[in-house]
């Protein structure tokens, strides 16, 4: 085989894990409130809770099983490691496909999170196949299959999901085991035994990141900016299925149609647009119009009375998508070049730390004011407006962060205390790594 066919197909196995891996969590958002309430005979909202520790459950596996897949794959590389992760995926969802009880979807769901924790060797991978100068551009592949998983993931669920609920688990266990036949006769292995380190549990703490980079006083503003936006966004996934069947009476269908749009719109904000309106406005003000949306389009989804008013929600809050993205390359300005890995960590770590607490959140909100329909106290739009809360927290710490660092005008590493020699605009001058480090 070619040196360069087999570089695509290598490539197109990568993307094509982290593609997979996200349909896998989106296809099952549009049946789950079904096949829970199947399983239970309860009501949606008793649905709900029990659908919040499932996700809780995912995430927590996620968070505390990244760094030391991460540390597994440097000591034995990265393809057996992926080829796992693929084997472990296909085991959840033929367990929750055939599952007659709940705690078996409890099992498939630990199963599935200590495997999707391997999306961070993946992206190892990805920098191992690539020179230092194309990585960005292999990180936006890798962003564009995550983005793309979650508008596909939920499209498949809901259609799949009009032919039964368990449907869309047979199709998910079939996509993740022929990619690992795709890995296991294609995938070679990315890092040489001469690159590899013994693994070591002490750097095996998913909080370590965090740590780490406390000597950079704006990156733990920002993780407190990223940590509330994506606490919000959990209520999309966790209860937007809920809140529709509530509401609106839903299918699957009408639910993975409307998630799959605004995964479209979202990711189109973020690809197409944020990119030029940062080199026009800058990427605090654009970050700052991103939280705002959010926060309007959350409160929008919660007071929804009728169809037209959420579609209108859900297509200011595509808008949203300006945010992470003009955020994360405020963030990078911050630390030096020669920290980036370990900021990366921490953004990592913050993220998980609220997929683990928002659906918890969400969902017992939920329940709490939708068990009593009719009663003063019923409102199912409950959790978005907590939503729209926690996205007003964040853009309060961002406005602070923005004008006591000012991040709007240079990388306040130039600034800091800890900060090597001040280099010409543009650059950042670091000092050698330490061989401890």
């Amino acid at each position: 085989m070619q040196a360069a066919t087999r570089s695509k197909l290598t490539l197109s196995c990568i993307l094509i894990t982290i593609l997979i891996d996200m349909i896998g969590v989106g296809i099952i958002t549009p049946v789950l409130p079904e096949l829970l309430e199947e399983l239970t005979g309860g009501s949606v909202a008793n649905a709900a809770v029990i659908g919040g520790y499932l996700v809780f459950a995912y995430a927590f596996m996620q968070f505390v099983f990244s760094p030391v897949l991460g540390n597994l794959s440097d000591r034995f590389g990265r393809r057996p490691v992926l080829l796992f992760s693929l084997l472990g995926l296909t085991f959840d969802y033929l367990m929750m496909s055939i599952a007659p009880f709940v705690w078996y979807l409890f099992i498939g769901r630990i199963i599935a999170g200590i495997a999707g924790a391997a999306l961070a060797t993946a992206t190892a991978y990805m920098a191992d196949i690539t020179p230092p100068e194309k990585r960005t551009q292999s990180f936006g592949l890798i962003g564009a299959a995550f983005g793309l998983g979650f508008i596909i993931g939920p499209v498949i669920g809901g259609e799949l999901g009009e032919l039964g609920p368990r449907v869309p688990f047979y199709a998910a266990a079939a996509l993740a085991f022929a990619n690992f036949l795709f890995g296991l006769f294609v995938l070679p292995e990315s890092l040489p035994k001469t690159r590899r380190r013994r693994f070591d549990i002490r750097r095996a703490n998913p909080l370590g990141a965090v740590l780490a980079l406390k000597k950079y006083p704006s990156v733990l503003w920002l993780l407190a900016v990223l940590f509330f936006f994506q606490l919000s966004a959990q209520s999309l996934p966790t209860v937007f299925s809920y809140f529709t069947v509530e509401m609106f009476n839903f299918s699957s269908s009408n639910i993975g149609r409307t998630l799959g749009a605004f995964g479209l719109g979202f990711a189109i904000a973020q690809a197409v647009l944020a990119g030029p309106m940062s080199r026009g406005m800058g990427e605090p003000a654009v970050a700052m119009i991103g939280l705002i949306a959010a926060i309007a389009a959350f409160a929008a989804v919660g007071m929804s009375t009728d169809v037209y008013m959420l579609y209108l929600a859900i297509g200011v809050g595509c808008v949203s998508g300006l945010a992470p993205p003009a955020i994360n390359g405020v963030l990078s300005r911050q630390v030096p070049d020669n920290s980036q890995g370990e900021l990366q960590g921490a953004v990592n770590a913050a993220s998980s730390l609220a997929t683990i607490i928002g659906p918890l959140a969400a969902t017992q909100i939920f329940s709490y004011y939708t068990t009593t329909p009719g009663s003063a106290g019923y409102f199912p739009g409950a959790p978005f407006i907590a939503a729209s809360v926690a996205v007003a927290i964040a853009l309060i710490i961002f406005a602070v962060a923005a004008w006591r660092f000012e991040l709007g005008r240079r990388p306040s590493i130039a600034n800091h205390p800890h900060a090597p020699e001040i280099a010409p605009p543009g650059q950042v001058r670091v000092p050698p790594l330490d061989e401890n480090d």
